[in-house]
């Protein structure tokens, strides 16, 4: 296919020590002549889960599980007519029956294709692409990644990625620069995959950033978004927001060392907030390992616009509703590459956190919740096939209740 200027995202799915994803960083590339047409591929998942939260609920027994099989097909043309590309890719869940009958083992599902729902599809991408000198156009619906978008990307933790409806620009004119444009209007979530709402009512949001990696082993990355009429004051006066995010990563020989940081501001808020962190890393032969903090006031949640999860270094697999507002946390992670796969352990603490029960509403409540992730990730049959096995011990440090466990499995089978 003639391959014109077309961004496109480069995921690593590293396991490093707690099932966090790798940055994901965008490539450009150049015009490539060859025969016009389709790219075809796709993936088949499963997906299983069981977590003991809550006094009634064991761990394996149907009430504290949840699964999913899916299967996503995805279709790109890179040159459909003068330069326009368009790419389309459509997904399915279902149960295969594990919620009911005589198998009866689960209650639920990881995701729902619709509002109360266990089975459907949704068209998951769907854009038209078209590139000129060294700008990239991709129009519709897309995925976002992380390392350019950190406060609206897709992530990848759960059975399929959340997508976004945006229009993106890149240009990589200055040298060693990389420079992204985005309107960002709707997005869909992990409880209703085929409903995509709005970000920020009619508004949408906003974003720009800049990455820049002219001096080797060093990427700078920063990111402003702005969202007019954001949220209400006290007075239910509409007022506008501006998040910036900066993000410094230097790597030198086996060592690395991360610093990001940044501040949500809007008069709608009792002040504006500000989060920031750090992290140190080496790796020796087989083994890695790194130690990160991060610090977030109450003022305002560092969360996804279209997902749950946090842009901190110290997000693992369950925390994030700890570390995302008034909290000061370490992590602690080491992985191992043994017995054909990656082997990782990470334990998270928070030095000071106001929670209460739900983990999310500030009340506070002084406490010190921590967890534990154990996982192991490997690729079998000639590479074709991801399977991951997780294990996680969830303390939210509170007087009633104990420690929750969870354990994941899923597999993907990409062709």
């Amino acid at each position: 296919m003639k391959k014109t200027l077309l961004l496109s995202v480069v995921a690593s799915s590293m396991i490093m020590a707690g099932g966090d994803i790798a940055p994901v960083e965008p490539v450009v590339e150049t015009p490539v002549v060859e025969a016009s047409g389709w790219d075809f591929s796709g993936q088949a998942v499963a997906y299983y889960q069981t977590r003991d939260k809550g006094a009634a609920n064991d761990l394996f027994e149907e009430a504290a599980s949840k699964a999913n099989v899916g299967i996503q097909l995805r279709a790109i043309n890179s040159d459909l007519f003068y330069g326009i590309g368009a790419g389309v890719e459509v997904s399915a869940l279902g149960t295969m029956w594990l919620e009911h009958g005589e198998l009866d083992v689960v209650t639920d599902t990881m995701q729902k294709p619709n509002a109360n729902e266990l089975k459907g599809g949704w068209v998951s991408q769907a854009y038209l692409t078209y590139g000129f000198g060294n700008t990239a156009i991709k129009l519709g619906r897309q995925e976002l990644p992380k390392a350019l978008s950190p406060f609206a990307f897709s992530e990848g933790w759960n059975v399929f990625k959340n997508t976004f409806d945006a229009a993106l620009v890149v240009n990589t004119d200055i040298a060693d620069t990389t420079l992204v444009g985005a309107y960002v209007d709707s997005a869909n979530k992990h409880t209703n995959m085929g409903n995509f709402a709005e970000v920020n009512g009619d508004n949408g949001i906003f974003m720009l950033t800049a990455q820049n990696k002219s001096i080797e082993g060093l990427t700078l990355t920063g990111t402003w978004y702005y969202a007019s009429e954001f949220a209400a004051d006290s007075k239910n006066v509409d007022q506008d927001a501006n998040i910036i995010w900066a993000d410094a990563k230097f790597n030198v020989s086996n060592f690395n060392v991360a610093l990001q940081g940044g501040t949500v501001m809007c008069d709608a808020l009792a002040d504006d907030a500000v989060a920031f962190g750090g992290k140190i890393g080496a790796k020796y032969d087989m083994f890695s390992a790194y130690v990160a903090y991060s610090s977030t006031d109450e003022n305002y949640a560092m969360t996804n616009v279209g997902g749950v999860k946090t842009p901190l270094y110290t997000q693992m697999i369950l925390n994030q509703n700890v570390i995302a507002k008034d909290a000061d946390y370490v992590k602690v992670a080491a992985s191992a590459n043994v017995y054909g796969g990656t082997f990782g352990v990470a334990y998270g603490y928070a030095i000071a956190n106001n929670d209460d029960s739900t983990g999310i509403s500030k009340t506070g409540i002084d406490n010190n919740p921590y967890e534990l992730d154990v996982t192991y990730k490997t690729k079998v049959f000639n590479d074709s096939t991801t399977v991951f096995a997780g294990y996680v011990l969830e303390n939210k440090d509170l007087t009633s209740g104990d420690s929750n466990n969870m354990v994941r499995f899923w597999a993907r089978y990409n062709f």
